[in-house]
């Protein structure tokens, strides 16, 4: 049971990855099309994506890239850490790395877009919980919280573009 509540936290890692690498492969496609004259490609596919687009300037969008593969790392930690059951260690990933933390908080207040805001941060609020999950030392329980956790990510990626 433990290698399969294991398992399905790795599968669920690699299909958000896949889907974070699937949104960052078609920016740099953007120019690779536009260096090629087909920016009509890029106009058909906006037009199908139906995502709330954050309308970030370039720095500001670029930060927040960095802070999602960021968090992708922590979940990756966070997954290797319960695979070697050091849940202490996974526990403190995520209070620092995906959790509320003041500057976090800030960061997401920074965004004009409510939902995106409020979305942000009950993700790290989420986090928050999880690490307190983590600490409890139990697997399922972990699995559980993680999976809540996730979950907004799917979901944000699901209603959001850059």
């Amino acid at each position: 049971m433990k290698k399969l509540m294991i398992t399905t936290g790795a599968v669920l890692l690699i299909g958000f990855s896949f889907h974070v690498l699937a949104e960052d492969h078609a920016g740099s496609m953007h120019g690779m099309m536009h260096q090629h004259g087909m920016s009509m490609m890029k106009d058909h596919r906006m037009a199908n994506d139906d995502r709330i687009s954050l309308n970030l300037p370039a720095g500001m969008k670029q930060h927040q890239l960095e802070n999602m593969r960021s968090h992708l790392e922590a979940v990756q930690s966070i997954i290797g850490l319960l695979a070697k059951g050091d849940y202490d260690k996974a526990s403190g990933i995520a209070h620092h790395k995906l959790g509320l933390t003041p500057e976090m908080k800030k960061m997401c207040n920074m965004f004009a877009n409510s939902d995106f805001r409020q979305m942000g941060l009950a993700f790290h609020q989420s986090a928050d919980e999880l690490g307190d999950t983590l600490k409890k030392g139990d697997l399922k329980q972990s699995m559980h919280a993680l999976h809540a956790t996730m979950n907004y990510c799917i979901q944000c990626h699901a209603t959001f573009r850059q």
